[in-house]
């Protein structure tokens, strides 16, 4: 089995201050054992610098976002070679927050993919259902369209590239609630996505690293961590603190 892929996202939060959090995680894992891959997205004032800080350590480096264009007149935007340059390694797109707040479409999301792809990094492609959908008993058929649209098909039959990406299941109503569904259902939306993304690209889709993204916290990582298909873990919160982010890391 490929190594679980754990990714502290931190949303915008964090100054210059935090990063003595990134070496603190430095510090703390060289006292535990582990298997997993680790990675750290903070805001994109943080990325460079941060980049040079764990330089040398387990530790990667990611970013939160990223333009689908390499470059142009887009005030304000960063794109992916741009993350690349300032030492980012992967990228998270389609996060539930930027779907509903700005307005990102799968199709959008697709093309960010790509973009990433294109600039040699990873993408960690967001997916996942919201309340009502899930009430509205339509949350596997709503993962199963972001899958068909917001994964490239460039992927299809490209094993390599495939181990390059993951997917981040994250049930919109869980995050940042302190709701969680349970290990079941968890289960069942990654079993449903892993044969969406078989479908999707052939056998390079065994290849994808599936992620829990949702409330995951050190006290309930250890059960959603070592359910059926979970290749990891997209925290928020608690990735804030490295001594709360070391203990999500242990339980993988």
């Amino acid at each position: 089995m490929a190594a679980p892929l754990i990714i502290g996202n931190w949303k915008m939060n964090g100054v210059s201050a935090d990063l003595a959090e990134a070496s603190a995680l430095v510090a703390l894992l060289k006292q535990i054992s582990h298997r997993a891959r680790i990675a750290l997205c903070p805001p994109a004032t943080l990325i460079e610098r941060m980049a040079r800080l764990l330089a040398g350590t387990e530790v990667m480096v990611g970013a939160g976002d990223a333009h689908a264009e390499p470059s142009g007149a887009f005030t304000g935007d960063v794109s992916a070679e741009m993350l690349a340059d300032a030492g980012a390694q992967l990228v998270i797109v389609g996060h539930s927050e930027r779907r509903a707040t700005h307005r990102e479409t799968d199709a959008m999301v697709g093309a960010k993919a790509v973009a990433v792809l294109r600039a040699g990094l990873e993408p960690i492609i967001c997916i996942g259902e919201t309340f009502a959908q899930r009430e509205a008993g339509r949350a596997l058929d709503v993962v199963r369209g972001q899958i068909a649209t917001s994964v490239p098909a460039q992927l299809k039959d490209a094993d390599e590239m495939s181990a390059r990406v993951a997917i981040a299941y994250e049930p919109v109503w869980a995050i940042g609630t302190g709701l969680l569904p349970t290990i079941a259902q968890i289960e069942e939306a990654h079993g449903v996505i892993r044969k969406a993304l078989v479908n999707r690209l052939g056998e390079g889709g065994r290849q994808v690293n599936i992620l829990y993204g949702g409330s995951v916290t050190p006290e309930n990582a250890a059960d959603i961590l070592h359910a059926a298909d979970v290749g990891g873990a997209l925290v928020g919160r608690a990735s804030l603190k490295a001594s709360d982010f070391m203990r999500i890391i242990e339980a993988a």
